[in-house]
């Protein structure tokens, strides 16, 4: 049997039983995904392939633009202005603890954008099994500023390390801005045009279509601002995940499924290959590397203490018993996480054996903070009852 078809076939057994294993043993469906994508690789089903490369390239990039989707401008704005300046000083909090440990444990400075991730991806997951508490609401709120100063952040440092701090790093810099910019500008256009003329939504997204005409826009607008990113030489997963925000920004209301529809179509068959090509990417023997696990439970450790101190600032909105649980629900940046750490290693920030310590440790978050989620609950629960 051919390389190709043993890859092929091996990627569709994983995407098709992933879900039915997650099910039985209550993890994340992406967990279980990058776990049998090292164990495939292990027993050689998978191998490094230019196809499997591609494959994933794409599924990382759409990942990116699912990030994007979680993030509603409508909602920022509309957001409280001290519980605004709150997640600004969370963020701030977050950001500087990561900087006083990577100083003091003196590793690369990638560590001070990733040890402070936000992704709010599986506070979905969360919502739909604890419902849309008060704790959760709050969540969402903060981690859509987070996910927002996280990218920012990225982009910077990797442009940073990319080039070093010289005329080339100042000048991606200036077209960061400039683009940003324009997007606030277009933003407002765009804004004003669909408020003077509705029908336009219609036109793009008709209700009676029949030929996907919401996927076709939004696929088109996923391209076109990765095609503006490689004109302007920034980085391709923020123009993925700026074409996120934009359809969810101006078309959620409009049709509210479109955001769903995305989701299914790329958790179904795009996001899971970029999973198990990070899985086949870890090699299970290095599990048993000298310091590989402590160093795991170490970034575990670092990235909710942080978080739980940070989550101190909302003991007014959500009291004692229960102001941990934003940092908690904040320490699964699980899809970030990956995407951020993948890149750090392809720049050549991070050894070989961080990003097998970050992958391992994405996974362990998961499953500690899950499980510590699910305790502190049916606590907070049973003294509500009381």
């Amino acid at each position: 049997m051919s390389e190709e078809i043993s890859i092929i076939i091996t990627i569709s057994l994983i995407i098709f039983t992933s879900p039915l294993i997650a099910k039985i043993l209550r993890l994340p469906t992406i967990t279980v995904e990058i776990i049998l994508g090292a164990v495939a690789a292990y027993f050689a089903f998978i191998i490094d392939h230019a196809i499997l490369d591609l494959a994933a390239k794409l599924g990382f990039l759409y990942l990116m633009f699912l990030a994007g989707l979680e993030v509603d401008m409508k909602k920022i704005v509309n957001i409280s202005p001290t519980i605004l300046k709150k997640s600004l000083i969370y963020n701030v909090i977050l950001f500087s603890l990561s900087t006083l440990i990577t100083v003091y444990l003196d590793i690369g400075y990638i560590f001070i954008v990733i040890l402070p991730l936000i992704s709010i991806g599986l506070l979905a997951a969360l919502k739909k099994e604890y419902g849309d508490v008060e704790w959760i609401r709050l969540s969402i709120l903060v981690g859509l500023i987070g996910e927002i100063v996280s990218i920012f952040a990225l982009t910077t440092v990797t442009a940073g390390l990319e080039f070093g701090i010289n005329f080339e790093f100042y000048k991606i810099m200036f077209l960061f801005v400039m683009f940003l910019i324009s997007m606030i500008i277009f933003y407002k256009v765009f804004h004003n045009l669909i408020w003077w003329f509705p029908e336009i939504k219609a036109y793009l997204m008709p209700e009676k279509d029949h030929q996907e005409q919401d996927i076709r826009v939004s696929m088109s607008i996923f391209f076109l601002m990765i095609a503006i990113m490689m004109i302007l030489h920034l980085k391709v997963a923020f123009g993925a995940f700026i074409a996120g925000a934009f359809i969810t920004t101006f078309f959620e209301q409009h049709n509210k499924q479109l955001p769903h529809k995305l989701e299914h179509f790329g958790f179904g068959w795009l996001v899971p290959i970029f999973f198990i090509s990070v899985g086949a990417s870890f090699e299970l023997t290095a599990v048993f590397q000298d310091g590989l696990f402590v160093k795991a439970i170490l970034i575990v450790f670092a990235m909710v203490g942080i978080r739980f101190i940070a989550s101190m600032l909302f003991v007014k909105e959500m009291g004692w018993n229960k102001f941990f649980m934003i940092g908690l629900s904040h320490s699964m940046p699980i899809t970030l996480l990956i995407a951020v750490t993948t890149i750090a290693y392809n720049n050549h920030s991070i050894t070989q054996e961080y990003y097998y310590a970050f992958i391992l440790a994405a996974i362990l978050e998961v499953l500690i903070v899950m499980i510590a989620i699910r305790i502190l609950s049916y606590f907070i629960n049973s003294k509500k009852i009381q």
